[in-house]
């Protein structure tokens, strides 16, 4: 019987597990399944946190919907009747003290069709000229290792790219639009100006892809994202679970591999996947060679806050998911997302909740990160009052704090991985390496990884 270890207890390696564990049915593999987590609950940076009637994420607050293995998955593990979308599709950008709406036929900003363009309130009339260009420039030099932002800006133009794409683009991706390559953010972008000679007109031959019924593009569950964290555990029947166990290190044997845990525990396998952040699996597999080229991985940090309300959540200026602050905003956050209005299960009583972002590339982070709880309260009440004009005092809110765990696709990412997964191969055969420190940020993008990942190993023991 070979043993098959999985160590990180988040999206990616449960996702992985149960698609070892399908597959080990399927093709009646004997194999012993072990998942191993240091902490001593499974989800990683996903947690729903319940006060009173409210729902609070510690991490992201949804799963793209169009991803075509999500509804998939979903529906394997019996939640459809749990699934919830967001309730609203309009999302605006804080910028000059207003509240402009970001076009709706646009993707990150960027518009789907001409009406698109022209209509934005966002840029002005020259800026939309600019962007005409798109229809004409061919492309010459451009691949999808290329900066994401040079890409833009050279068929867009430089205003649409800084006042539109960059402050939606970059919050998402957590990173500065000139150092993401098109392969970490947008790939498709690229084959759309190949195939059709222009950015816009391809999306907009594509918009089915981008847009659904109602614009809900976003999933949730009833009781929060916990809900998929809590059933993969459930149905995980195969699976020899080892929690609030910390991996000290991993040694070749004759036999595959053995695995040190704290308290002198051992754990002997044949294979690996290792779905943790890319700081935790460099200092497990202790190998020199590797260093340079972990080196070369970024991360990003963030702080982010919710603030729960005795008052209506009709209270809000605008209908909306919320905002994305632009550069020329007063603001101190980063965004804001109006939580209790984009999903309406979070507030049960239809009272306001509010979630701030705080990010590493704002000026301001590093002072906001050295602040207490109730310091930091204090700059999101005068963000809530500055944008939005609420003056109540919160009844409750929530902070969380990711320190160096937020992924950021840099331009030398993908030649990295590269190079590591080569270089593991060598040293450690049989040992993969999963999560959004290489693959793809997202939940969605995390269980596909999670599936891949699954599928590699079986074909090994096929």
């Amino acid at each position: 019987m070979k043993t098959i270890v999985v160590v990180g207890g988040g999206i990616t390696g449960l996702s992985a597990m149960y698609y070892l564990q399908k597959l080990k049915r399927e093709h009646k593999l004997d194999i012993k399944l072990i998942l191993i987590e240091g902490e001593m609950s499974l989800g990683g940076k996903i947690h729903s946190i319940h006060k009173g009637d409210f729902i609070m994420e510690t991490g992201a607050d949804s799963i793209v919907a169009r991803n075509k293995n999500v509804l998939p998955f979903v529906q394997e593990l019996g939640l459809e009747e749990e699934l919830v979308y967001n309730a609203t599709g309009i999302s605006y950008i804080h910028t000059r003290d207003k509240l402009l709406e970001i076009p709706k036929d646009s993707v990150f900003g960027i518009p789907m069709t001409l009406e698109s363009l022209l209509s934005s309130e966002l840029i002005s009339q020259k800026g939309k000229l600019e962007a005409l260009k798109d229809l004409l420039r061919t492309n010459k030099h451009f691949t999808k290792e290329t900066s994401i932002g040079e890409f833009l800006e050279y068929f867009l133009g430089k205003e649409i790219v800084e006042k539109q794409i960059t402050p939606v683009l970059a919050g998402v991706y957590s990173g500065g639009l000139y150092n993401l390559t098109m392969a970490s953010t947008l790939p498709y972008l690229l084959e759309y100006k190949e195939k059709y000679g222009s950015i816009i007109r391809g999306l907009g031959k594509n918009k089915s892809q981008f847009q659904s019924a109602s614009n809900k593009k976003f999933i949730s569950f009833q009781n929060g994202l916990s809900t998929i964290i809590n059933r993969l555990e459930e149905v995980l029947e195969d699976v020899e679970f080892k929690k609030g166990k910390a991996v000290e290190s991993i040694k070749k044997e004759q036999d595959g591999y053995s695995i040190s845990l704290a308290e002198g525990e051992a754990v002997q396998a044949q294979f690996i996947v290792l779905a943790a952040p890319h700081q935790a699996a460099e200092k497990i597999l202790a190998e020199s060679s590797l260093s340079t080229e972990f080196a070369k991985l970024q991360n990003s940090s963030n702080i982010t806050m919710y603030l729960a309300y005795d008052i209506p959540d009709e209270q809000l200026p605008k209908d909306g998911t919320g905002f994305i602050v632009a550069e020329d905003s007063d603001l101190t956050c980063n965004a804001c997302t109006w939580t209790s209005r984009k999903w309406t299960h979070t507030s049960k009583s239809s009272s306001l909740l509010l979630r701030l972002f705080y990010k590493k590339s704002n000026p301001a982070y590093e002072q906001l990160n050295s602040l207490s709880e109730e310091e930091l309260l204090k700059v999101a009440k005068k963000d809530i009052e500055k944008s939005l004009g609420i003056t109540e005092k919160p009844i409750s809110y929530e902070v969380t704090k990711w320190n160096e765990l937020m992924s950021v696709y840099s331009l030398q990412h993908k030649s990295a991985i590269d190079t590591i997964n080569a270089k593991m191969a060598e040293l450690f055969p049989n040992v993969l390496l999963a999560g959004s420190s290489y693959y793809g940020v997202g939940i969605a993008a995390c269980i596909a990884n999670g599936e891949e990942t699954a599928g590699k190993l079986t074909k090994s023991l096929l």
